[in-house]
């Protein structure tokens, strides 16, 4: 595909589901608009594959490049973002042990100006928490300053981590714990113009307004039912939320945002102040009722899925 940056600066997203039909895509586990590339979203499986990377188009579903990551364990791969400078970020911060693991890392690598198969050393961060080891699926890059946050996965809720202004490769770079986010959270994204932080678990999400720097919650978001929601990011236009979900042959969904969930640049150009909505209000009975719906069909699925794994441990190693 190979556009500039230019032309996937004006790339209005996706309005219409896709599906990821790369057969080695089995367990996507996060999602990144490309920078570089119209049309282009950057996915990749989470633990027990390969490390690699793929860029996808989002028009016909297919796997436009593969990117191999060497020199790096590729333990448990859980996010993806793509920075203001192009650089893409991958996340191997996952802890089904909640705590076992000694470090935790983060990989970098430029957006390649040709999608085509090839293989990249990736800049390796390690990374540590101030308040001590956790599990975590989601990263988030600021649009604007690039500093990279993480937001802790626990049933009960956990903390939003602020990394360092640059990361650096000398040591450890820890990520302060800055605000408490009441959601199982599995990933989480920046709008284009790094007013809104969206955080989605396996049965909602919270649109927060992050204009000053923490976020402000803002209203509940339309999380579609999904098999094992894993994965959110914004259209470049900022108008709609992707979601995605593991599994092999999984939909990426979107859906669009509506009210005060639409990142400032985007209410700015809505010429009547109410923006096209596309859909309920978020805190509207109608709205709780979807939510409670889709919770109550896949409530037990999950807990099913949970008491497994506590039995005979995680897989994920």
């Amino acid at each position: 595909m190979g556009a500039t940056t230019a032309a996937a600066a004006e790339d209005e997203g996706p309005t219409e589901a896709f599906t990821l039909k790369d057969p080695r895509i089995k367990e996507s586990s996060g999602l990144a608009a490309s920078r570089a590339h119209k049309g282009v979203y950057w996915t990749h499986n989470d633990s027990g594959y390969q490390p690699m990377v793929y860029a996808v188009d989002s028009d016909t579903g297919e796997t436009v490049a593969a990117i191999t990551l060497t020199g790096v364990e590729g333990r448990d791969l859980e996010a993806v973002s793509v920075g203001p400078d192009g650089n893409v970020h991958i996340g191997d911060i996952g802890d089904n042990f909640g705590g076992r693991w000694e470090e935790l890392w983060i990989y970098r690598f430029p957006e390649p100006e040709k999608l085509v198969d090839q293989t990249l050393q990736p800049t390796v961060f390690r990374i540590a928490y101030d308040d001590g080891k956790r599990d975590a699926e989601s990263l988030a890059v600021h649009p604007k300053t690039g500093r990279v946050y993480i937001v802790g996965k626990n049933e009960d809720g956990d903390g939003l981590y602020r990394g360092p202004e640059e990361l650096t490769t000398e040591g450890v770079n820890t990520f302060e714990r800055i605000a408490e986010i009441d959601l199982w959270a599995t990933d989480a994204a920046f709008s284009p113009d790094g007013s809104r932080l969206a955080v989605r678990g396996y049965f909602g999400g919270i649109m927060y307004d992050f204009a000053g720097g923490k976020p402000e919650r803002l209203s509940r978001l339309q999380v579609p039912l999904q098999r094992q929601g894993e994965s959110v990011t914004f259209t470049p236009d900022g108008k709609r939320l992707l979601y995605g979900s593991e599994g092999e042959g999984s939909e990426v969904k979107p859906v669009e945002l509506h009210g005060d969930q639409r990142p400032a640049d985007v209410q700015e150009k809505d010429e009547s102040g109410k923006g096209a909505d596309g859909g309920a209000d978020p805190d509207s009975p109608e709205a709780d009722g979807n939510l409670l719906l889709g919770a109550a069909t896949f409530a037990a699925a999950v807990a099913i899925w949970l008491g497994l794994r506590r039995v005979i441990g995680s897989r994920k190693r």
